[in-house]
């Protein structure tokens, strides 16, 4: 039954903004009450006078978002549903009518977890200026059990007007920037191409089919049904096994996994190999600079980004801009410095001058298109662009604060990068979504990066005991 989650408590997990929004345990700490005192308190920072609020799949969305329309009108906002849309609609909703938006969704996480995204008028996620105010204001008033109002609030089953205008967007964006030479654009760039997609049971599972048929695609579908608890289960761009299966033994030319919110995309080639954002940066950054449209002749990524796609993109010609770890701080770069790319290794891919934020689908689709403009499949895009550092990626769970760990271990990093010196890198930060430690190490000799990174993972385990 949809309605309201109930779980155990989560042992005294606060509710605080993160790299991407809030996440928490739905019910039992992301409460009704909680929820709505969040959209009271945003009310204020948001710069427009309406809101439009999507959601994913989960069982706690209609409850949640309901919740958060009444924090917002009872801040002075007017209120619209969108139902279940991905993220990406929502920003494109804001993008061309100039209105703030939300998304109720915890992303990637298991169903039992839910979220809360806003973005502010025009369709950028809050930076972190407005970020720390909204907080601040939420941490007076944590709870509001009595919205005070009623929102006039219908929350759709079926597609929205404002889901079909983003899909629409997306084919047409895709023909508009169709061939630069006098060639006729092609209407359906994606003929003659078999695909899977992995849906996640999320919010793409109405839309990503529909879509790239259009575009010409032949297209299976896996895990487009959800029930409000099978988000994220066993499947989408965190579980991609039975997308790598289905590819290899369908014979498809590619497939494509989503997450639960649809704002970023984990690709498999026809070989069966895992194509992650780097692989897609890779062929989409070289696309966009052999036919001139790579302003700045830039690619701005996050301190994440492999060592593979660095060196790949400085082959061609192509600069690396790094940035911090979340979409919302590559989006900053672009925008501060009028490039058009950039993106995270975990699949948020932002095309500036077609969208205001990380959008899987439309990541896929350039990907897919940028690689049968070179006459290859996407995985022969890839093989022929880049040679990936192996990377080890470790995520510790920790009880003490993260942060508090990470600077204890500043010795012990400093060492590790010394001895990986110019052929590897280290990273050890804490994750700005969970209560995690993020152990990441890459070099060209194998062996030694695990090596390094069980160091430094037994590292943060003993500076979380201290």
């Amino acid at each position: 039954m949809i309605g309201r989650v109930v779980q155990p408590p989560s042992s005294g997990q606060v509710l605080r903004f993160g790299t991407d929004g809030v996440r928490a345990r739905a019910g039992s700490v992301l409460d009704e009450p909680a929820v709505r005192a969040l959209g009271r308190a945003a009310a204020a920072y948001l710069g427009a006078d309406r809101v439009v609020i999507g959601r994913d799949t989960r069982e706690s969305g209609p409850a949640l978002a309901r919740a958060l329309a009444e924090g917002l009108v009872a801040g002075g906002l007017d209120v619209t549903s969108l139902g279940v849309v991905p993220t990406p609609a929502v920003a494109h909703e804001c993008q061309i009518d100039g209105v703030a938006g939300a998304v109720v969704s915890a992303s990637h996480n298991p169903w039992f977890d839910n979220g809360i995204k806003l973005f502010a008028a025009g369709g950028r996620k809050i930076d972190d200026r407005v970020q720390s105010a909204v907080q601040e204001a939420w941490d007076a008033c944590p709870r509001l059990d009595d919205p005070g109002v009623a929102p006039d609030w219908d929350d759709p089953s079926e597609q929205t007007a404002g889901g079909r205008r983003w899909a629409d967007a997306l084919i047409r964006g895709t023909i508009d920037e169709g061939p630069l030479d006098g060639r006729q654009v092609d209407e359906r760039p994606l003929a003659g191409r078999s695909l899977v997609v992995d849906c996640a049971n999320g919010a793409t599972s109405a839309f990503a089919v529909d879509v790239l048929r259009r575009l010409g695609a032949e297209v299976g579908v896996l895990h487009a049904s959800p029930d409000g608890r099978n988000i994220n289960e066993g499947c989408g761009s965190s579980h991609p096994d039975d997308l790598r299966a289905a590819v290899l033994q369908t014979g498809a030319d590619a497939g494509l996994a989503f997450d639960g919110d649809g704002d970023r995309v984990i690709a498999v080639g026809d070989d069966g190999a895992l194509l992650d954002g780097d692989d897609l940066l890779a062929v989409c950054g070289v696309d966009l600079h052999d036919r001139g449209l790579l302003a700045g002749d830039t690619v701005a990524v996050t301190v994440m980004a492999n060592l593979g796609l660095r060196r790949a993109l400085a082959d061609h010609g192509i600069a690396v801009h790094e940035t911090a770890v979340g979409d919302r701080y590559v989006l900053e770069a672009l925008e501060a410095n009028g490039w058009v790319l950039g993106g995270e290794q975990s699949g948020h891919v932002i095309f500036r001058s077609m969208a205001t934020t990380g959008d899987g689908l439309l990541t896929g689709i350039q990907a897919l298109v940028a690689a049968g403009r070179a006459g290859r499949t996407l995985g022969g895009r890839v093989a022929d662009l880049m040679v990936r550092a192996p990377q080890v990626l470790h995520a510790v769970p920790v009880s003490a604060d993260g942060v508090a760990v990470v600077a204890s271990m500043a010795d012990e990093v400093t060492e590790a990068a010394a001895q990986l010196g110019s052929a590897g890198r280290v990273l050890v930060r804490p994750s700005g979504t969970e209560p995690v430690v993020r152990v990441m190490v890459e070099a060209f000799d194998a062996a030694e990066a695990a090596a390094v990174a069980d160091r430094l993972v037994e590292g943060v385990r003993r500076a979380d005991r201290t």
